[in-house]
């Protein structure tokens, strides 16, 4: 199956990991589910057309949380962080993250800054979308912009179009996020192509 174009899931004990992945399939199209632990070697070998970091229970500021190898951002592969996964991408690239001064649970009203094209294309200009999160990136890394925010998260999703690497604090995959499948196809087909 190595000439099968698929999506890489990197897991970071996310609860919500074989949803993305069945949302993924959903749209027909292959997804394999990997560990973080896994090297970024036999990554680049599955030869990916997108990548997905997961959510996952840590704080990317605790010692032992989990991590990846930040040469995932340079491969010229297209690279989603969902939650977790974007708070990691921000802090490797050198953002910070903090706690946010409230917690996030639940249906949350999320305002999209760019629905023109990218990851947020054809999206409502205020969409309800399902947040679970106590820290959020506060100032998006060096090339990324801010593409959406909520009235306590100032980056609900961010975007580095040039690089093609994006996060959302907001969940898609579930049915909560009422055009999360949006969100998903944006980056399936007209960022992973």
């Amino acid at each position: 199956m190595q000439n099968v174009q698929r999506i890489v899931l990197v897991d970071f004990g996310a609860q919500y990991t074989q949803l993305i992945a069945r949302r993924v399939r959903e749209a027909k199209v292959f997804c394999e589910v990997v560990s973080y632990l896994t090297p970024l070697s036999e990554i680049l070998e599955k030869k990916p057309a997108g990548i997905i970091l997961s959510g996952g229970p840590a704080s990317v500021l605790d010692a032992d949380a989990p991590h990846i190898d930040p040469a995932i951002y340079e491969q010229g592969i297209p690279v989603l962080g969902i939650c977790y996964g974007m708070q990691l991408m921000a802090h490797l690239l050198g953002a910070p993250v903090e706690r946010g001064t409230r917690r996030e649970y639940g249906r949350t009203d999320v305002t999209m800054d760019r629905v023109d094209g990218g990851l947020l294309a054809g999206l409502r200009p205020q969409s309800p979308c399902w947040m679970s999160h106590t820290y959020q990136v506060t100032c998006p890394p060096e090339g990324f912009v801010a593409i959406a925010h909520t009235a306590n998260c100032p980056v609900a999703a961010m975007a580095d179009d040039a690089r093609r690497l994006y996060g959302v604090q907001f969940h898609p995959e579930v049915t909560h996020t009422e055009e999360g499948a949006r969100v998903l196809e944006n980056v399936l087909f007209g960022i992973c192509g």
